[in-house]
């Protein structure tokens, strides 16, 4: 199975690190996004700000999916939620709540959504390695809070 990651890591040795060593954003979709399972893949973000965390998770799934026009989340996850953001000069409209907690809906269109699980920024890297593969399976229909609550000894990129 071939997961789509979008981190940018650090080169190895000594010398100036690339742009991006903080691996933003943190996100595995599923390959060939059929919609056949309960998630689209999955996002985890490194902090609860949404304002900061949001843009580029959007430029990031905008380049392989297109214009994300409208986001519903959890207002519970978040420390605070505007009502909407620009990214890259485009408005996005923020509202609440999601398909169910620990997830983020993005909208294409009016009839163009994707579903991700979001992993807790907090969440141990074994714990969200696993998870965000999970989630990112064809076909899988395991619940977030199921998602969530493996405990292993993987290890997640960056």
């Amino acid at each position: 199975m071939t997961n789509s990651f979008f981190p940018v890591r650090p080169l190895p040795g000594p010398g100036p690190r690339p742009f991006a060593t903080d691996c933003l954003p943190r996100l595995v979709l599923e390959p060939a996004m059929t919609g056949t399972g309960l998630f689209d893949g999955a996002w985890w973000p490194r902090s609860s700000d949404i304002a900061a965390e949001l843009p580029d998770l959007i430029t990031a799934l905008g380049a392989h999916l297109g214009r994300i026009r409208r986001v519903a989340l959890d207002t519970g996850f978040w420390d605070s939620v505007p009502r909407s953001i620009i990214v890259n000069g485009d408005l996005v409209r923020i509202g609440w709540p999601a398909a169910s907690a620990g997830t983020i809906s993005l909208s294409l269109g009016i009839l163009d959504h994707r579903l991700l699980l979001v992993v807790p920024p907090e969440t141990a890297r074994s714990t969200a390695a696993a998870a965000m593969a999970g989630a990112a399976t064809t076909g899988n229909h395991t619940p977030a809070a199921e998602l969530l609550s493996w405990e292993g000894n993987g290890s997640f990129g960056c």
